[in-house]
């Protein structure tokens, strides 16, 4: 892989970081409400009052002036104060972090288990009874919405069968894994579906190729032909849409932190836009950009690496 190569990817990241933020920070001004009226709660503030919360919060300076020393202590990890809790922002997401950070890892581990191995089954045996099975357990996941999923697996597994709890994070590292059993299952739902159906794709486009017919004539076992020449192959498509799902994976997980009384970072981006705290919905939006970009430009270099045509491809561009 070309150093140019890399340096392009690590460009592009940047800009897209750098535009990102601006979107950001700019938007606050395109929502309706005011971020005094949340502060003083409804009461009739004194002339000098208005003016040592506006100075306070930077909300007297040019809105450019407040944008870049914004983005300053934003690079430094200072990403404001809360209006709701009166505290630094950054303390507010190291509180709540654990618990989203638990969620989509759990939901991610379920996601490339099943769906790699939903994927491969209706790939090896397309067209056969385990295909059509598999097919049609896919669209029914696809078409359940995450928080239908969460009440589902609530109403079963704890109010009938009472095996998970259906409420709070727990206490203990192994008490919150149990909690978060059945809130990272509805998270994974719907992107169980998506990463078997292109898993099998994927994998019936390598399975048509010359060199797996080869590599079958030459006299190699099907399973090494499988894991050598067709499932290594078919890995582009798969980590493409992986990237992809970190940040669908965190939007999501709001809806399904809400559905479970989990106090992440989803279900405080939540509070946050609805009581107009501004630094929250700034820092949490931010961050899940960051995340996602950082990934996907991982996953290219990834890719780059595991086959050199996209980066000739690239290149070429």
């Amino acid at each position: 892989m070309s150093i140019l190569f890399i340096l392009r990817k690590l460009g592009t990241l940047v800009l897209t970081v750098f535009v990102a933020s601006v979107l950001v920070f700019f938007s606050m001004y395109l929502v309706p409400g005011d971020p005094l009226g949340f502060l003083f709660r409804g009461r009739t503030p004194s002339p000098e009052a208005i003016a040592a919360v506006t100075a306070q919060y930077g909300l007297d300076k040019p809105v450019v002036i407040q944008y870049f020393d914004w983005l300053i202590n934003v690079l430094h990890g200072d990403f404001g104060r809360s209006f709701q809790y009166r505290e630094d922002v950054s303390s507010v997401l190291a509180s709540r972090a654990p618990t989203t950070l638990g969620l989509v890892v759990l939901a991610g581990l379920f996601i490339a288990i099943v769906g790699l191995a939903a994927g491969i089954i209706a790939a090896l045996n397309q067209g056969r009874v385990a295909d059509k099975v598999v097919l049609v357990f896919l669209t029914s996941l696809a078409a359940i919405p995450s928080f239908v999923g969460a009440i589902v697996l609530i109403t079963v597994f704890a109010v009938q069968l009472g095996w998970f709890p259906s409420f709070g994070d727990g206490k203990g590292f192994v008490d919150s894994l149990y909690h978060l059993v059945l809130p990272a299952l509805a998270l994974a739902l719907v992107f169980v579906a998506l990463v078997a159906r292109v898993t099998r794709s994927s994998m019936l486009e390598q399975l048509d190729r010359e060199h797996v017919e080869v590599a079958t004539s030459r006299g190699l076992s099907r399973p090494r032909v499988i894991r050598r020449h067709v499932l290594r192959n078919a890995l582009g498509p798969i980590l493409t849409v992986s990237g992809v799902l970190v940040a669908g994976l965190l939007v999501a997980s709001s809806i399904i932190e809400a559905a479970f009384g989990l106090s992440g970072i989803g279900s405080l981006l939540v509070q946050a836009v609805d009581r107009l705290d501004f630094p929250v919905v700034q820092a949490i939006v931010l961050l899940i950009v960051v995340i996602f970009v950082v990934v996907n430009t991982g996953v290219d270099l990834l890719i780059g690496a595991l086959d050199p045509r996209t980066k000739a491809g690239a290149s070429a561009r």
